[in-house]
């Protein structure tokens, strides 16, 4: 396998050759359209779970006090957000520039303007002051069981008291162990959806 396939699509600059995609999603009434790129998770369609997690938090209740996508890629999860909760500002963090700058693109391209979008890993940038009533993130499972931990407990220092954290993971990649700790932490976790190996997975801060 060449380099540049080979290459993370958690990389901060990944160097693989371009090769956009324009991929439409539609849910419910809303039909978004979305251009990838080579170096980004899931370039050629929205990921299973990524749509498995959108289509399950529209319907969860959270304190309305902001929404943070950990892990956004070109942004499928964090726009619909906004898109769900036009009254909410939602921030979307990755350290990934290409696919960054391609969520950046698909917010302007989809007339969406309450977003906040810019790099942090994990919750490094993520101002330690702001707190979210949602966060959702799809984790990198390749970047490692320690990102991963770190993206399902750093949550809890980022949500406001009844603040919800939903997660989407394979039972495969480890959605035991995930729940194991996401028990640990908050004290509940709560199996939302199943589909197709894919669980979401619902904690709420205390």
């Amino acid at each position: 396998m060449s380099e540049e396939k080979n290459q993370m699509y958690f990389a901060a600059d990944p160097t693989a050759k371009h090769d956009e995609h324009v991929v439409d999603y539609h849910v419910d009434d809303i039909d978004l359209k979305f251009t990838t790129d080579a170096g980004v998770f899931s370039k050629m369609r929205i990921d299973y779970g990524s749509g498995v997690l959108i289509k399950t938090m529209k319907d969860v209740t959270f304190p309305k006090e902001g929404i943070l996508d950990v892990g956004t890629g070109y942004g499928p999860i964090g726009l619909f957000a906004a898109k769900f909760w036009p009254d909410q500002t939602v921030d979307m963090v990755d350290v990934n520039e290409r696919g960054l700058n391609l969520a950046r693109q698909n917010a302007k391209n989809n007339h969406i303007s309450n977003v906040d979008i810019y790099t942090s890993d994990c919750y490094a940038q993520v101002d330690n002051d702001k707190k979210f009533g949602l966060i959702l993130t799809n984790p990198p499972i390749r970047a490692g069981k320690k990102v991963v931990n770190e993206i399902l407990m750093g949550a809890n220092e980022h949500l406001v008291s009844g603040g919800v954290l939903l997660v989407v993971i394979q039972k495969k990649q480890g959605e035991p162990s995930a729940r194991k700790n996401m028990t640990a932490i908050y004290e509940n976790c709560e199996i939302l959806t199943r589909d197709k190996g894919y669980y979401i997975l619902k904690s709420t801060k205390n």
